[in-house]
């Protein structure tokens, strides 16, 4: 295992420079996401690490040793991809041995490493298959094994899931984090879906065109955004954004006052808040619900709040239809405000808290 850092990366491709001073640290063991929308950068990052991209400029260190310059095979990490890449002509067994085979192992070596790695994902009994004769899950799983029977110093996935339905991922993102908390192999993990990065990473690091948004672990980044940006990402359903502005110390929208403002505030602002931190209740301002969407244990309220669109979480079964005025309020305490132009947010004072 390893720690790995990266220091003012930057790729170009062409004139076209595409990622811009990145600089992130993983600790030896820890799982770190890459999150963002599609073109931000995380899987150029991944396939910079891996070595299939070359460094345009800054330095990659894995265990403290720089490896710009080595050759991936010998940067002792194993990547996972989303097509799982597995030889539809080997069976389960020759898929996870076949990189100990290239390092010319023993036979002896590589079916106890292989026997070790199937008994971890659960794969013993289909050693013998070939891909074909599985699902995907299970082809994932051979996937990951074949990552693990190397004993690599980092692990890179780059959205290993994204091809599962639905309760298949589920399923996968806690059987991935089982694995890690065994295995304590460093981990850096390409997604799109902040919901899986949530679940799963020690720590999450948020790209935007090339850019580090800010980093930090799951419940920080939810509770203290840096931006609008993450305010919005991380978090589903997203945070509203309201349009605000500030008068006689109070942030105001939709006719109604939200909470005290810091003292050397005044006008515009954009103030931020999570659909399931709004409450039913009198005195709030009015919500004209367009649709409501009942899940079971919860009901999702969308609507029009002062004209602007607004989603409102209830964790209650609700009895609320399409064409209702609902008054909705918050807590003060729970209210996040952003600059009006750079979408940064802004501190709050204790009367605002």
């Amino acid at each position: 295992m390893a720690s790995v850092e990266i220091r003012d990366l930057r790729k170009s491709f062409g004139p076209i420079e595409t990622i811009h001073g990145v600089t992130i640290d993983v600790p030896d063991g820890e799982f770190v996401a890459l999150v963002g929308p599609s073109g931000c950068g995380k899987s150029t990052i991944l396939r910079l690490l891996a070595g299939l991209e070359e460094v345009t400029a800054g330095t990659i260190s894995i265990g403290g040793r720089v490896i710009n310059e080595v050759e991936p095979k010998h940067r002792d990490i194993a990547m996972v991809f989303q097509n799982y890449a597995l030889y539809p002509h080997m069976t389960v067994a020759e898929n996870m041995g076949f990189s100990m085979r290239l390092l010319k192992k023993s036979k002896e070596e590589i079916r106890r490493e292989v026997g070790s790695a199937a008994e971890i994902l659960g794969l013993t009994p289909y050693l013998g298959r070939y891909p074909k004769q599985l699902s995907g899950g299970q082809r994932q799983r051979v996937a990951m094994g074949r990552a693990i029977v190397r004993q690599p110093q980092v692990f890179l996935f780059d959205e290993p899931l994204s091809n599962l339905d639905a309760q298949l991922r589920v399923q996968m993102r806690a059987e991935l984090k089982a694995i890690h908390n065994r295995l304590k192999v460093t981990t850096i993990y390409v997604t799109h879906d902040q919901v899986e990065a949530m679940t799963m990473a020690d720590r999450i690091v948020v790209m935007k065109d090339g850019y580090v948004m800010q980093a930090g672990a799951p419940l920080d980044l939810y509770d203290q955004p840096a931006n609008t940006f993450v305010a919005r990402f991380v978090g589903s359903p997203s945070m509203n954004i309201f349009a605000a502005d500030v008068s006689g110390g109070q942030v105001q929208f939709a006719g109604t006052d939200w909470c005290a403002a810091p003292a050397d505030l005044a006008g515009a602002v954009q103030m931020g808040i999570r659909p399931e931190h709004f409450t039913i209740g009198e005195g709030g301002a009015v919500l004209a619900v367009e649709n409501v969407d009942p899940t079971g244990s919860e009901t999702l309220v969308q609507g029009q709040l002062g004209g602007v669109p607004a989603t409102v979480l209830l964790r209650t079964r609700a009895a609320v239809r399409a064409g209702d005025l609902l008054p909705v309020a918050v807590r003060p305490e729970l209210i996040h405000l952003f600059d009006a132009e750079s979408g940064d947010t802004l501190p709050m004072n204790s009367e605002g808290l």
